[in-house]
């Protein structure tokens, strides 16, 4: 019979996972990829794979930490939380070079029935619904590896006050990473949201969008990376 108190930490660990989905270096990373993919189908995938990939790390670092007694140094946690705003930063950036390689612009033509304008782009091209869903899914699943990477020295701080057994600290770091992919799979919904309903509804609001995410994604990174040599 599982002991109630290991119970009650087990559904600590699903709800700090939850809460830790919403940091603000996962929302920015999220962001930015889904600004590429806008659609409800993508959001889910690429929510589910990045916590996928957020998992596989922290239990690979938990199993090296709990059966070999390993401390994290700070120095590793550092060298990772500065990977992690660096990715921030190439995300974001690859996202602003995308919108400009695209160049939309005002495009005016006649027709039989009047002139009319719309947005238009001589680079863009619609084959994204049609890759398989490995290309969809390999790239949030690294991103969220890296993600993990950079937090499984205070996962593993948690984990080592309530356990040293490695069954049982796998299994709590099982159940928080099973919290972060439901957490990040509902985020990565409710931020497709305002994107596909932007896409429908105006292209230049649409880029807005896009515009604002790759910003926000640069802007998290730079602050990470600021804040890391200021500590």
């Amino acid at each position: 019979m599982t002991d109630p108190s290991y119970a009650a930490i087990l559904g600590f660990g699903f709800l700090l996972g939850l809460r830790h989905a919403l940091d603000a270096d996962h929302l920015a990373a999220i962001s930015t990829v889904l600004a590429e993919r806008p659609s409800f189908r993508a959001s889910s995938a690429v929510g589910f794979w990045w916590g996928v990939g957020h998992t596989t790390t922290l239990l690979l670092v938990g199993t090296v930490v709990l059966a070999w007694e390993i401390r994290i140094p700070g120095r590793f946690e550092l060298l990772a939380e500065s990977g992690v705003g660096l990715l921030l930063i190439a995300l974001g950036g690859t996202l602003a070079w995308k919108l400009y390689r695209e160049r939309w612009h005002v495009h005016s033509h006649h027709h039989d029935d009047g002139p009319h304008v719309h947005f238009h782009s001589h680079q863009q091209q619609d084959d994204h619904r049609h890759r398989h869903w490995m290309a969809g899914s390999v790239r949030p699943l690294c991103i969220g590896m890296a993600h993990g990477l950079a937090g499984s020295a205070a996962l593993m701080l948690i984990v080592l006050s309530s356990t040293r057994e490695l069954g049982s600290g796998l299994l709590s770091i099982a159940v928080f990473g099973v919290g972060s992919i439901v957490g990040m799979m509902a985020i990565g919904l409710t931020i497709s949201l305002p994107l596909v309903y932007s896409l429908a509804a105006s292209r230049r609001l649409f880029m807005g969008l896009q515009g604002c995410a790759g910003v926000a994604s640069v802007c998290i990174g730079i602050w990470m990376l600021a804040r890391l040599a200021w500590s």
